[in-house]
C-alpha cells in the first residue's frame, strides 16, 4: 500500500440531494450547483438516476469532456456522427465533446438505471479540438485488490494499476470499495484539485481516524490543496465505496451556458451561432433526430 505522508484534510462538504433533470431524470449534483460552481478543471458531477421513458434526450455540447460512469442499468448513446453504443453497469465512456457534439443518453433496459457523470474542463488550446470518444467495457477496467480494498482504475493509477484513458487535462479518477476495518492511503499530485464522493456506506476521511466523524453517502469532500494524497478508514460494519477525483487546475477563465463552456462571452455567443447556424461543428446537427426522440415523437 502507497504511503501519504502528509495527509489531504476535508476543505468542505456537501450533500448532494436531489433535483430534476433532462426529461424527468433525478441527479443528486455536487459540483456545478449554487454554492460550488466550479471546482478547477471540474465543471459538474452528477449521481444520476433515471427511467423509461424519462432521460436526457438530444442536446448539445462543446469545450469540454463528459465522463460516463455506469453503477447499475443501462443507458444507450446516440450521437449526431453515427456514434451510437450502450453503457452497461460498470461500463465507461469519456467523450471529448471539443468543438461540438449533439447527442441523446437514454434508458436502454426497463428499471432504474444509475450511474455518475462527470464534466471535465478543456483548456483553451483544446476546446475546438475534434471530438472523439474512449469507451472501456467493465470487464476491460482495471482492477487490484488488496488488504480488503478494491479499486477501479478509471484514469489514472493506483494499487499498481494503470489506466488505458488518455486524458487532455490530467486527472485520476478512482472507484474504490473498502471492506469493514480496511483503509487506504492513495498519493494525490500535489499540484492536483481532488474531491471524494460516496457512494455506499460511511466512512472516514482525512487525517486523523480517531477524531474525525464518519460521513455517510451522497456527500461530495473537497479536499485541501495541501498534502500528497488521501488516507481513508471503514470502521463501520458495512461496505464502503466512494469515488477519488484530481485534475490539473487550469487556471483559465471560464465562460458558461449550459452545455457550452469557454474562455469569454464573446466565445459563448460565437457557440450559440454555430449551434443555431449549423456551423463550425454542428453542421450534422441540422437534419439529426436520435431514434429516442423519434420513437418516443417530439
Amino acid at each position: 500500500m502507497s504511503i501519504v505522508r502528509e495527509p489531504r484534510s476535508i476543505a468542505r462538504k456537501f450533500l448532494a440531494r436531489p433535483q430534476q433533470e433532462g426529461l424527468g431524470a433525478v441527479v443528486r449534483r455536487s459540483i456545478g450547483r449554487f454554492e460550488l460552481r466550479y471546482f478547477d478543471p471540474f465543471i459538474v458531477l452528477d449521481e444520476f438516476s433515471v427511467s423509461a421513458p424519462a432521460g436526457f434526450p438530444d442536446h448539445p455540447h462543446r469545450g469540454f469532456e463528459t465522463v460516463t460512469y455506469m453503477l447499475q442499468g443501462a443507458v444507450t448513446h446516440e450521437d449526431f456522427d453515427g456514434h451510437k453504443g450502450t453503457i452497461k453497469a460498470g461500463d465507461l465512456q469519456w467523450m471529448t465533446a471539443g468543438r461540438g457534439v449533439v447527442h441523446s443518453e437514454m434508458p436502454a433496459t426497463e428499471g432504474i438505471q444509475k450511474g455518475l457523470q462527470l464534466w471535465i474542463n478543456l483548456s483553451s488550446k483544446h476546446k475546438m479540438i475534434q471530438p472523439r470518444y474512449q469507451e472501456i467495457s467493465s470487464a476491460n477496467i482495471g482492477e487490484a485488490i488488496k488488504d480488503g480494498v478494491k479499486v477501479r482504475v478509471i484514469a489514472g493509477e493506483a494499487l499498481g494499476i494503470k489506466s488505458t484513458i488518455h486524458t487532455k487535462t490530467p486527472t485520476i479518477y478512482l472507484d474504490f470499495t473498502l471492506k469493514p476495518g480496511s483503509q487506504i492511503q492513495q498519493p494525490i499530485p500535489k499540484s492536483y484539485n481532488s474531491f471524494v464522493y460516496i457512494l455506499e456506506g460511511e466512512g472516514i476521511f482525512g487525517q486523523d481516524s480517531r477524531t474525525n466523524s464518519p460521513i455517510s453517502s451522497h456527500n461530495l469532500l473537497l479536499l485541501s490543496g495541501f498534502g500528497d494524497g488521501l488516507v481513508a478508514w471503514n470502521k463501520g460494519t458495512k461496505i464502503l465505496r466512494f469515488i477519488l477525483v484530481g485534475g490539473e487546475p487550469l487556471g483559465e477563465p471560464i465562460a458558461q451556458l449550459g452545455p457550452f463552456v469557454m474562455n469569454t462571452q464573446e466565445e459563448i455567443d460565437q457557440t450559440i451561432e454555430d449551434f443555431e447556424n449549423y456551423t463550425n461543428g454542428f453542421e450534422k446537427a441540422r437534419y439529426w433526430r436520435s431514434q429516442a426522440r423519434v420513437e418516443l415523437g417530439y
